[in-house]
């Protein structure tokens, strides 16, 4: 009788294991092989309980693989949203640098800094002599002053400065001279219009607040839609004086095409030259992308 019982009790056990794997087969196999793995555990059963349970979990292993994979590939086929785009991947810099950047110096850069600079001064020279400043103050019925001009011309370094904010560390210390510059050539254009010194120093101080709250304004307009961008112009290059919206309308398909354009230019040149065109205030087709000309660079006595 004993015997017996250890017998139905075996018996039992390799029905609750063949109940188990073939419940497992049908989450880990494909229909049409559950027949050949079911005939090969009855050939393991006759083989003895403990190659079974060695059989089934290796089964377990593999469908726990199985089922991994699963949930590894139905993670990469999810749709990415706008937060989850793939971003580009930051300059790595070392600690050495870190520590350098931190004490306010400036670490080893891509290029000679000097040949950064002198591209810097090219940027700033392209934005205030390319531009041509009379049309803007025609067609946005701006009061030709000192003023005006700024607004004009830092309304142009800013979108150089967007461009060049995507060229790593490099390009931001070009962003702080091509800013640098434009104090300069200010406070020079100021003492030569005879402005008193004490005005001056006023009207520096105005224009610096000014000039950094624009580029927060800027910033999210040229990140939002055409609205934000409306507004921030009319704020700070219009100065709130604006009734006509056919005036916002053209400066916003203005800034829109410049930055696409600029986009469009080279990093590697515009680090080394700093040459820059501007796209006409009022065009015929302005959505068109004219492709621009690589600038020559010359580096003889840098």
């Amino acid at each position: 009788m004993a015997a017996l019982a250890r017998a139905l009790s075996c018996q039992t056990g390799v029905t609750q294991w063949i109940a188990g794997c073939s419940g497992l087969l049908q989450t880990a196999a494909v229909p049409g092989q559950c027949r050949p793995m079911l005939c090969s555990i009855f050939q393991r059963h006759k083989a003895g309980p403990f190659q079974l349970s060695k059989f089934c979990g290796g089964l377990f292993e593999a469908n726990g693989a199985i089922t991994q994979q699963s949930r590894s590939f139905y993670n990469t086929n999810k749709h990415l949203s706008a937060k989850d785009s793939l971003q580009p991947s930051e300059e790595k810099v070392g600690v050495f640098t870190r520590i350098i950047e931190a004490m306010g110096f400036t670490g080893p850069l891509k290029y000679s800094r000097w040949k950064i600079k002198v591209a810097a001064l090219r940027m700033y020279t392209c934005c205030v002599e390319k531009t041509d400043f009379e049309e803007f103050f025609n067609r946005c019925q701006m009061p030709d002053t000192l003023n005006s001009w700024f607004l004009v011309a830092q309304l142009h370094v800013w979108m150089c400065l967007v461009r060049l904010k995507q060229e790593g560390r490099t390009g931001k210390y070009m962003c702080r001279y091509i800013v640098h510059c434009m104090w300069e050539d200010v406070e020079q254009r100021g003492k030569v219009m005879g402005i008193n010194s004490t005005v001056l120093k006023e009207d520096l101080k105005r224009m610096v607040e000014n000039f950094y709250a624009a580029l927060f304004g800027y910033d999210e307009g040229i990140l939002s839609d055409d609205h934000v961008l409306a507004a921030a112009l009319w704020r700070n290059l219009f100065n709130r004086n604006c009734d006509d919206p056919r005036h916002l309308e053209l400066l916003v398909e203005y800034v829109r095409k410049q930055v696409q354009h600029l986009d469009a230019l080279s990093g590697e040149d515009l680090l080394l030259t700093g040459e820059v065109s501007w796209r006409p205030l009022v065009e015929s087709n302005a959505r068109s992308i004219l492709k621009p000309l690589s600038p020559i660079y010359n580096d003889e006595g840098l």
